[in-house]
């Protein structure tokens, strides 16, 4: 097996190839705008310049500082490239030029740009590993906000949601990161003297955030996150050269017990990591003895139920690790069981994956023969670990002279266990005998062996020791010449009897230790299982009441318990249903829900229930609160049973909150949609019937004032006017009562066989009445064979798509028209422009109703209704309709696809059959 330093290295040793083959990124971090983030990068690169690297100005802001735009004097840049951008737009980086030109370093200013539309990819850092890949080096600037993984608490610290966001992904390439740092008040005077670029249309909110508190916090954590990242280059670095890691954030592990002091080492430990800023955490170890000593005697093979002085012990322990626990949690620590035989090992391996520099033990009791031979854990701990800072806390107090159970699995024999270990002796002795006088054996020892190591797999170690002890006995007496008496007259037997009882001792020792850990390993595997099927359940919950009902049944599954849920106005009641809660017991929730704390059994609130509450809590509130009611003879919770309740409930708590966070941002969405069609149909109302009415109005009060004094082609004109007017405020309404139709799924197909020349040709007929500038050019096979469709509203389809493309083909230009057929009883027809185009994160957007932008029928003259209804039209066809690039890849193509649908049968086909 290979160990974990080994694994270390080779997971290491890829990533660290990989960096030394792609380019490298050097990151100038900033907490806020105006720190000199550019003006770092920019000096930086002179340096290197001066030095004979190869440097280039990729794009850089220098937002009109002349101190800045000084130190872009002499590095190269690229000719500034033709752009189809507007005059005043900012530099766009010219990626396929830097590409081209291959510099060894490259400039580009602010990562978290969003390029303009029309661009290779959306966002500059996005640009930035492009160039990292090709194997150029990239210095970069960013502020802290923008780092994706500490966007909320950016947004808690200042109310600004930064919506520019860098996945924290991106960091793993880090070369470098320099933090680029300002005191506040100094920042704030910048701010005062303009020497902070504030865009115009957030200039007040920036303002605002540009607090002395705020500015403190982001300082903090911009220094965090550089020193995050030092820390976690170094590990990697050292792990790919097969090195121990050596920890530089300043993580406090508490190690405890139970044996006494636990809750004043708690407190003690958590004070060291207040003044040093750092976080902490709490440990304890299971040997596995803890879960062997709370099990009945009967399950251990035993004949007594009845719980004996070890399992009395070992809940006291219990209980104390369970209050330590609790009050890590409440000031604000994390808790977790370790499960391994070697305590020191155990607590070395915690401290390497959490980065800890100090690991904080109470004094503990040291027996005078293992400090002899430096077997204490203090000894071992500082033997084995000469990196970590060891703190060892006095108690105020004596600590309790308890058994050090988990270390031997008890000293006393429980009931049931002395006669087991005299059974077990008797059978080998009698068993040693027929094998003396049946088969000869000379060798009797392995028979006393394989008792001792019986014994040692089914209880404990002291039970194995006796075993062993009475096997010595045992066989000295009956099979040690002289027979019968416990002297031994040869030096030969005297050392086959002592190696004998040594190799029981040490066998026992180990089949002691093997069952020892086969339990530990037993209970995280049930731990795990558990959390297992409860996250999958979970996975595939979708609602509150699916988050319930899952969580209800994987809880009674795992703990064989009755479960009660409530969260919000939901509440869940699992095997029997028929169980209900009482007066006392539903005060007991509601205490819990309002405290935020567990009541009922198992604690020291309101303990008369016979249920066990425990809060769903998340960060800011109480969502509601689990009940659990076990069966009435048990007498006290496990540790590894409280925490595995607890952590399901955590568990379920994360699951409620992500339903509920997910109802509140679809009904915000469904809001603002509905805000925002609202908007956009009054607009669309207010232009397209009010300025056809207008005009109609117009000409009509002209002809009759001045018709008679009219020439008979200005009222020719006019009635022209009325008629034109007219059909399109008729072409609006009856887009409404269409899309009415639509969205009420009230529109029936009367299909009929026409061909596609005469819908095509029809609607193009229609168009040039209303347009007659414009050219519509048709490509349609003569020999094409009918489609089998609604016509009137295929060819309302047709009409909508020309006419939206003859609303933006350039004068001149004609509009395509091409129809082909597609594979699988398809028809594909395109119409095509030559005008501006559509971007791509635009073009599945433009079927959306009212949805306004300067293109396709959502112009200056467009209603926003025409693409919508035909993407319903094709849809009630069971067809399809996409935006694409035009020909060559100017203008704009609309495909739409529709099946074919069966031939028709001719009569003179019926005749011949």
């Amino acid at each position: 097996m290979m160990g974990a330093g080994q694994s270390g290295q080779t997971d290491a040793m890829p990533g660290e190839a990989r960096q030394q083959k792609a380019g490298r990124l050097t990151v100038f971090l900033g907490a806020a705008p105006g720190v000199g983030k550019t003006y770092a990068m920019l000096t930086r690169a002179q340096e290197l310049l001066r030095q004979g690297r190869d440097v280039l100005v990729g794009v850089v802001q220098t937002h009109g500082r002349h101190e800045t735009q000084a130190l872009t004097a002499g590095l190269p840049r690229l000719p500034r490239r033709l752009t189809p951008f507007p005059p005043g737009a900012p530099e766009e980086l010219d990626l396929d030029g830097i590409l081209a030109r291959k510099p060894a370093i490259v400039l580009v200013d602010e990562l978290a740009h969003r390029n303009a539309p029309g661009s290779r990819h959306e966002r500059r850092w996005q640009d930035v590993e492009e160039l990292l890949d090709a194997g150029v080096d990239v210095f970069t600037t960013m502020n802290i906000q923008h780092l994706e993984s500490v966007n909320d608490l950016v947004f808690q610290i200042t109310g600004v949601r930064v919506t520019e966001t860098i996945p924290d992904a991106l960091f793993e390439r880090l070369r470098d990161i320099r933090l680029v740092d300002l005191p506040a008040r100094e920042l704030i005077e910048r701010l005062k003297q303009g020497k902070v670029h504030l865009p115009e249309q957030a200039s007040q909110t920036l303002r605002a955030f540009f607090s002395p508190s705020n500015l403190t916090a982001l300082r903090e954590l911009a220094m965090q996150t550089v020193a995050e990242h030092v820390d976690a280059d170094l590990r990697e670095a050292r792990a790919a050269r097969g090195l121990q890691g050596i920890p530089i954030q300043r993580h406090v592990m508490i190690a405890i017990d139970g044996l006494g002091e636990s809750e004043y080492l708690v407190r003690a430990g958590a004070r060291i990591a207040e003044r040093r800023g750092a976080p902490w955490s709490v440990v304890t170890v299971d040997t596995g003895s803890s879960a062997e000593a709370t099990r009945p005697a009967g399950r251990r093979g035993m004949r007594s139920l009845r719980p004996d002085r070890a399992a009395r012990l070992e809940q006291q322990r219990q209980m104390e690790l369970d209050r330590a626990f609790a009050l890590a949690r409440a000031l604000g620590g994390e808790t977790e069981v370790l499960h391994n035989t070697d305590i020191t090992q155990a607590l070395l391996d915690a401290g390497a994956a959490r980065g800890a520099k100090s690991i904080v033990i109470g004094r503990t009791r040291e027996r005078p023969i293992a400090r002899m031979f430096n077997r204490t854990l203090t000894q071992q701990l500082l033997r084995r670990g000469a990196h970590y800072e060891l703190t060892i806390v006095s108690t105020p107090e004596v600590r309790k002279r308890l058994p050090r159970w988990p270390d031997t699995g008890g000293e006393w024999l429980v009931r049931g266990e002395p006669m087991f270990v005299l059974q077990a002796s008797l059978v080998a002795t009698v068993m040693a005998a027929l094998a003396d006088m049946l088969l000869g054996l000379q060798d009797l020892s392995m028979v006393y062996l394989v008792a001792v190591m019986l014994v040692a797999s089914r209880t404990r170690m002291v039970a194995a020791v006796m075993t062993a002890a009475l096997c010595f006995l045992s066989y000295d007496f009956f099979f040690i010449e002289p027979r019968f008496t416990p002297m031994i007259s040869a030096p030969r037997g005297a050392a086959t009897v002592l190696l004998f009882l040594a190799a029981a001792l040490i066998a026992g020792r180990l089949a002691s230790r093997l069952r020892m850990q086969v339990v530990a390993l037993r209970a995280a595997n049930t731990h795990a299982s558990a959390m297992q099927d409860l996250g999958r359940r979970l996975s595939k919950a979708a609602d509150l009441g699916q988050v319930i009902a899952a969580g209800s049944a994987a809880l009674h599954a795992a703990l064989r318990a009755e479960t009660w849920m409530r969260i919000g106005q939901d509440t869940a009641v699992q095997l029997p249903p028929a169980a209900a809660l009482n007066g006392r017991e539903l005060a007991a929730a509601d205490w819990t829900q309002q405290h935020g704390q567990g009541s009922g059994r198992f604690t020291d609130t309101l303990s008369g229930s016979s249920w066990w509450f425990l809060p769903v809590r998340s960060d800011q509130d109480t969502l509601g609160v689990i009940g659990l009611r076990f069966p009435a003879d048990t007498g006290r919770l496990s540790f590894e049973q409280r925490r595995l309740a607890e952590s399901m409930v955590d568990d379920i708590a994360e699951a409620a909150l992500r339903t509920r966070l997910v109802a509140e941002l679809e009904a915000a969405r469904v809001t603002s949609e509905t805000e925002r069609l609202r908007s956009a149909l009054l607009s669309s109302v207010s232009h397209d019937l009010r300025s056809p009415l207008s005009s109609m109005i117009g000409s009509a009060d002209s002809l009759a004032r001045y018709g008679k004094d009219m020439s008979e082609e200005d009222q020719r004109s006019l009635l022209e006017t009325i008629h034109v007017e007219g059909e399109r405020l008729d072409r609006y309404i009856q887009n409404l009562l269409d899309m009415t139709r639509l969205g009420q799924q009230g529109l029936t197909l009367t299909r009929d066989w026409i061909g596609m020349d005469e819908l095509v040709g029809s609607a193009s007929r229609r168009l040039q009445r209303y347009e007659p500038q414009v050219r519509v050019s048709h490509d349609i096979p003569p020999d094409l064979a009918p489609i089998h469709v609604h016509p009137a509203l295929v060819e309302q389809a047709l009409f909508n798509v020309m006419e939206n493309a003859a609303k933006f083909s350039p004068p001149g230009e004609p509009i395509l028209v091409r129809v082909r057929p597609a594979q699988a009883g398809q028809l594909q027809i395109d119409i095509s422009d030559r005008g501006p185009g559509i971007p791509e994160d635009e073009r599945r957007r433009i079927f959306d109703m009212f949805y306004s932008v300067e293109r396709g029928d959502r112009g200056r003259h467009g209603t926003g209704l025409g693409l919508t209804i035909v993407q319903g039209i094709v849809g009630a066809h069971m067809g399809s309709v996409v935006a694409l690039p035009g020909p060559d890849g100017k203008g704009t193509c609309v495909r739409m696809t529709l099946p074919w649908g069966e031939p028709p049968v001719l009569e003179s086909d019926e005749e011949d059959k």
